[in-house]
C-alpha cells in the first residue's frame, strides 16, 4: 500500500490521532473542522467537506487511516493528485504545541507535538504512583510547568521505576545505576528503560536512548503513555475479573468476550452500570458522549459506595464546565481523581477519558461475583509471545493471543516486519468484511500466513490455515515460536554481515567461546541444566561487556531462590546492556530452551554492535 517504514507509520498514526478526536478509526468533517478552529483557522463547513472531498476514496464522507497514508504518499511525490488542502491542514495541526528546543519534522512533515493536558495528567499520575519511591525523592513532585517532567526523565530512574509499578518486577532495581550520574551510565538506564518497555508489550521502534537522555519530548510523551496504559489495562481480563461475564450480551459466549479490546470491555462495563442504574444513556466512545457528564454523574453514583457520599448535584446545572467539576469531586470521594481536568471532560479528550475509566474500573469494577464460569489463564509463554508481537508495533494491539491471531492478519504483519518484501499485500484480505464470505477471507489470510512460513522453510509439517483460525493452541504456539526465532536469527543473520542463516548450533558455539575465553565451564546446549542457576548467562554478558555485572549480587548456594535471584540479575543485566530479552526469570531457572536461545542470541546481537 505504501513505502512508508514502520517507524514512519508510527508517526502518521499519531499524526492521524489528532483529528481522530474520537478514537473510531475516522475523521469526520466534524472532527477536522474542529481541530482546525482551535488551530485558529477559520474553515466553513463546506470547506471542510471539500477537504475531505478531496482524499475520501471509498466516498464515505470521512477519512480513515488507509486514505490519510494515501494523501501522505502523494505529499511526498509531490503528485499533482496529492490533495494539498489536507495535506496543509496536517502541516497546521502538526505545528500547534511545537516542542520548545526541539522542532524537527516528522515522516508527514508535521512538527513534533504534545498536549500539555497530557502532560498534566502523566505528571500527576506519576507523582501519587511513585510517591513513595526513596530513590525518586530528589525528582517528585513534579512540577506541571515548562520540561520539568522531560528533565526529570533525563537519568533514566523515573520510566523504570514507572514500568515497574505498571508491569511488578519487569526491573531487578539492583542493576539500577542511583548514584555518580555520569553520561554512560546514565545510557545504561534508558537502554534499560527502553529494552525493559518492550518487555512489556510497548512499541518503541523508533525511540533511542539518546531521544531520553536529550529529552525529546513527543517520544517521551509516547512512551510514557504506552507505560501508563499497559499498566491501566493489565488486570481488566477474565482471569483477574471472573465477573466481567456478566458483561455478555445474548447470544455471546466468553470467546466473544475475549475478542474485544480493553476499550471496548471498559465501554461495556460502563453502558452495564448506565443500565443498572435506570438510565436510557449509553457511551459509545470516551469523547463526545460523555462530555456533558451526565452518563460520569451516574456511573459513579451506581460504582460508589453508598456511604461514599457520591451524589448526583451535577445534572442541576447546565453549565457543562461546572458539571464537569462536581464529576471530579465525587471521583475524588472514591479517591479517582486522576487523568482529568473539567476541561477534559467538556472537551472530549479521548486518551485522558479512556485513562479515567480504566481507574475507575481497577478501583470499583462494582460487579457481582460469578459462579461456575471457568477461565483459562494467559500461559507465561501465551504472555511473552504477546507481548514480543506488541512491541514489534502490529496493528490491532494483541490483548488475546488466540482471538488476536486467528484471522491471519498478525501473522502475516509478523512475517512483512521479520522479512520485508516477503509479503504480496494484494493477497493479504484486510477488513472490513463483508458479512458473506468473512470467514473466507479470514480463512485464506490464515493459509496465506502459513504459505509464508513454509517459504521461510518452517517447519509447519501438519498444519494449515484452518488451525489458526480454528484457535488450535498448540499450532499456533509453533508458528509464533519460529517467527519469534526468525526474528532473533535474522538481525543475527544481518550483523554478521555472511548472508548465511545463522543456526541454533552456531548461538550453542559463540556462547561456549565465551564461556570458555573467560574460563569458564561450557554449556552441552540450551537444556544445560546449569543454566537454571543463571551463572552461565552472568559469565556471558560479563564476557561481552566487561564490568557489567556486580559480583556481589551473584548468589552462588543453588537454591531455588537464590537462582530465581540470579536469573533476574541476568535478565535485568542483559537489557542494561543492549540485549532485547523477552525471556522470563523463571524461564532461565526452568531451563525453556527456547526462551534460553533468544537470551543467548540476543547477547551475540550485542557484542556484534560494539
Amino acid at each position: 500500500m505504501s513505502n512508508f517504514s514502520a517507524s514512519e507509520i508510527a508517526e502518521f498514526r499519531a499524526s492521524f490521532a489528532q483529528f481522530d478526536e474520537n478514537g473510531d478509526g475516522q475523521i469526520s468533517a466534524l472532527e477536522l473542522q474542529k481541530i482546525l478552529t482551535k488551530c485558529g483557522e477559520k474553515v466553513t463547513g463546506v470547506e471542510v467537506r471539500d477537504m475531505i472531498k478531496e482524499v475520501d476514496t471509498d466516498g464515505n464522507g470521512s477519512i480513515d487511516f488507509n486514505e490519510f497514508l494515501q494523501v501522505m504518499q502523494k505529499s511526498r511525490q509531490h503528485s499533482a493528485n496529492a490533495s494539498p488542502a489536507f495535506a496543509s491542514a496536517v502541516k497546521k495541526v502538526g505545528a500547534v504545541n511545537t516542542i520548545g528546543g526541539y522542532s524537527g519534522s516528522t515522516a508527514s512533515g508535521v512538527q513534533h507535538s504534545y498536549s500539555d493536558e497530557e502532560k498534566v495528567a502523566y505528571i500527576d499520575w506519576i507523582n501519587n504512583c511513585l510517591a513513595k519511591d526513596a530513590d525518586l525523592k530528589s525528582k517528585l513532585p513534579i512540577s506541571e510547568n515548562g520540561d520539568a517532567f522531560f528533565v526529570a526523565c533525563n537519568d533514566g530512574l523515573l520510566l523504570c521505576k514507572l514500568i515497574n509499578d505498571a508491569v511488578p518486577d519487569t526491573i531487578d532495581e539492583r542493576v539500577l545505576n542511583k548514584k555518580n550520574l555520569n553520561a554512560f551510565r546514565i545510557n545504561e538506564n534508558q537502554v534499560l528503560c527502553i529494552n525493559s518497555a518492550k518487555a512489556i508489550g510497548c512499541n518503541v521502534v523508533n525511540i533511542g536512548a539518546g531521544d531520553l537522555v536529550e529529552g525529546r519530548a513527543h517520544l517521551i510523551m509516547g512512551l510514557t503513555w504506552q507505560i501508563i496504559k499497559i499498566g491501566l489495562f493489565a488486570r481488566i481480563n477474565l482471569t483477574n475479573h471472573p465477573e466481567l461475564y456478566r458483561l455478555l450480551q445474548d447470544g455471546e459466549t466468553i470467546e466473544d468476550l475475549l475478542k474485544l479490546p480493553v476499550e471496548e470491555i471498559l465501554l461495556r462495563w460502563f453502558n452495564y452500570h448506565l443500565a443498572a442504574a435506570g438510565s436510557q444513556r449509553r457511551v459509545r466512545n470516551f469523547a463526545g458522549d460523555i462530555k456533558d457528564s451526565e452518563c460520569y454523574t451516574i456511573l459513579l453514583k451506581q460504582i460508589a459506595p453508598k456511604d461514599a457520599g457520591v451524589e448526583t448535584s451535577a445534572l442541576q446545572t447546565s453549565n457543562l464546565e461546572q458539571r464537569a467539576v462536581k464529576v471530579l469531586d465525587n471521583a475524588d470521594k472514591l479517591g479517582c481523581k486522576k487523568f482529568l481536568k473539567p476541561k477534559d471532560i467538556v472537551n472530549g479528550f479521548q486518551k485522558l477519558n479512556l485513562a479515567f475509566v480504566a481507574n475507575l474500573f481497577n478501583t470499583h469494577p462494582a460487579l457481582e461475583p460469578v459462579a461456575d464460569v471457568v477461565i483459562i489463564e494467559e500461559t507465561r509463554e501465551e504472555k511473552t509471545f504477546r507481548n514480543w508481537m506488541n512491541s514489534l508495533g502490529v496493528d490491532p494491539f494483541v490483548n488475546n493471543l488466540y482471538e488476536g491471531t486467528y484471522d491471519g492478519l498478525i501473522l502475516i504483519q509478523l512475517f512483512d516486519k521479520i522479512y520485508p518484501g516477503l509479503v504480496d499485500h494484494k493477497k493479504v484480505n484486510y477488513p472490513p468484511y463483508k458479512a458473506m464470505g468473512a470467514e473466507m477471507k479470514k480463512l485464506e489470510n490464515c493459509n496465506y500466513a502459513i504459505q509464508l512460513g513454509k517459504d521461510c522453510k518452517y517447519s509447519l509439517v501438519g498444519i494449515d490455515g484452518k488451525n489458526v483460525y480454528d484457535k488450535n493452541k498448540t499450532l499456533t504456539l509453533s508458528i509464533l515460536w519460529q517467527l519469534m526465532r526468525g526474528h532473533v536469527i535474522s538481525i543475527l543473520t544481518a550483523l554478521s554481515g555472511s548472508g548465511k542463516p545463522i543456526a541454533d548450533a552456531d548461538i550453542v558455539n559463540w556462547t561456549n567461546s565465551k564461556l570458555s575465553a573467560a574460563g569458564k565451564k561450557q554449556i552441552s546446549g540450551f537444556k544445560d541444566s546449569s543454566i537454571a542457576t543463571g551463572i552461565p548467562i552472568l559469565d556471558v554478558i560479563e564476557a561481552v561487556r566487561p564490568g557489567s555485572v556486580d559480583s556481589s549480587l551473584v548468589a552462588t548456594s543453588g537454591s531455588e531462590a537464590d537462582n530465581l535471584l540470579n536469573a533476574k540479575l541476568a535478565v535485568s543485566t542483559a537489557r542494561k546492556v543492549g540485549a532485547v530479552v523477552f525471556a522470563l526469570p523463571e524461564d532461565i531457572v526452568e531451563v525453556k530452551p527456547k526462551m534460553v536461545l533468544t537470551l543467548f542470541a540476543s547477547l551475540w546481537q550485542v557484542e556484534m554492535t560494539k
